[in-house]
C-alpha cells in the first residue's frame, strides 16, 4: 500500500489547514530568497528546437527565407528571426524531508531544520522554473512541469510538516535519463533507505545533489550532565546522568555519517554539502542552484 491508502480523513483535514497556514510564509519566504539571486536577462533560457516564443533577433548570414518574420519585418527596417525557446527533456525532481526529526532546533532564535529545508528547496524550484526548467516533488506520480502553477502546488505541499514518520525516506520514483534530482534532509535515519535511494537514481542515469541540513547543536553537541534525549516523534527516549561522556561517540558516528554521504555521492556522480541553520541560507542556494543547473559531470 501506499501512505495514501492508509491517511485517515482525520489527517488530511489536518494537513489541509496546516498548509492553509503555513503556505503564504513559505511562499513569501522562498520568493525573497530567490530574489536575492541574479539569473541574468533569461536565466538558462536559450534557443533551439521547441514550442515556445522566445525573443526575435536580426536575421544574419546563414539564415533561410523561411526562417525570417515577415509581420515582424514589415515594421522595421532589418529582417527579424523569430528565435523559439529551446526545450530539452531535462527535468528536476525534489525531495525534501518532511519528517518529525527535521522539526529539531537547539535554539527558539533558529529556524527549525525543516523549515529551512522547505525554503531551500522551494526557492531552488523558484529559480529552476525562472530559468525554464521543469520541477516537480518526487512524492508526486505525476512528470515534473513548468510554471508558477507547478511551483504553488509544490509549495502547498512542502507547507505541510509531513511529521508521521522519525526519519525521511526518499521514494522511490521513475525519473528520466539525464534528468536531476535535489534531496535535502539531516540524513540521520536508516542507511540503507539513503543507499537505496541513490543507487536506484544511478541506475536511472540521474545525477543531483545531497544537502545535509544540520542544526549547529548536533554538530557541537553541548549537552552535559543528566540529560533525556527524546526523538521528535516521541517514539524513541533515552536518559543518562552522564551527557558529557556520549559526546566523543557521537561525534565520531555524526562524522562517519557525513563521510558516508560523501563518499556516495561521489560514487553515484553526485554533489554533497552539509548546510547548518545559522548559517545564510543563500549561500546555501547558490550552491544548490550551481550544482542543479550546471553541466552535467
Amino acid at each position: 500500500m501506499t501512505p495514501a491508502e492508509h491517511t485517515t480523513p482525520e489527517q488530511l483535514r489536518h494537513d489541509a489547514e496546516e498548509a492553509a497556514t503555513g503556505f503564504p510564509a513559505l511562499m513569501a519566504a522562498a520568493d525573497q530568497l530567490a530574489a536575492t539571486i541574479s539569473l541574468g536577462a533569461h536565466g538558462r533560457r536559450r534557443s533551439g528546437p521547441g514550442d515556445e516564443f522566445w525573443q526575435y533577433r536580426v536575421a544574419g548570414a546563414g539564415d533561410s527565407l523561411r526562417d525570417i518574420d515577415w509581420r515582424r519585418s514589415a515594421r522595421a527596417d532589418a529582417d527579424f528571426v523569430r528565435q523559439m525557446e529551446w526545450q530539452n527533456l531535462q527535468a528536476v525532481h525534489l525531495w525534501v524531508d518532511r519528517s518529525a526529526a527535521m522539526g529539531y532546533r537547539g535554539k527558539d532564535s533558529l529556524p527549525t531544520k525543516g523549515e529551512r529545508a522547505r525554503i531551500l528547496g522551494l526557492a531552488t524550484a523558484i529559480l529552476l522554473a525562472k530559468g525554464g526548467e521543469s520541477v516537480g516533488l518526487m512524492e508526486d506520480p505525476s512528470p515534473p512541469k513548468h510554471g508558477r502553477g507547478q511551483i504553488t502546488k509544490m509549495a502547498m505541499r512542502l507547507a505541510t510538516t509531513g511529521g508521521h514518520t522519525e526519519y525521511g525516506v526518499p521514494p522511490g520514483k521513475d525519473m528520466g535519463r539525464g534528468n536531476r534530482a535535489l534531496l535535502v534532509s539531516d540524513f540521520l535515519g536508516d542507511w540503507d533507505h539513503v543507499l537505496a535511494a541513490l543507487s536506484r537514481a544511478a541506475d536511472q542515469r540521474v545525477q543531483g545533489c545531497l544537502v545535509q541540513v544540520l542544526d549547529p547543536s548536533e554538530e557541537s553537541f553541548p549537552f552535559d550532565g543528566r540529560t533525556i534525549f527524546e526523538s521528535m516523534g516521541e517514539t524513541i527516549s533515552f536518559e543518562t546522568r552522564r551527557a558529557r561522556a556520549l559526546r566523543d561517540d557521537y561525534l565520531a558516528r555524526l562524522a562517519e555519517r557525513k563521510d558516508q554521504l560523501e563518499s556516495l555521492a561521489r560514487r553515484t556522480g553526485w554533489m554533497y554539502t552539509c548546510h547548518h541553520t545559522d548559517q545564510p541560507a543563500q549561500a546555501a542556494l547558490m550552491w544548490i542552484y550551481n550544482a542543479i543547473a550546471g553541466p552535467s559531470r
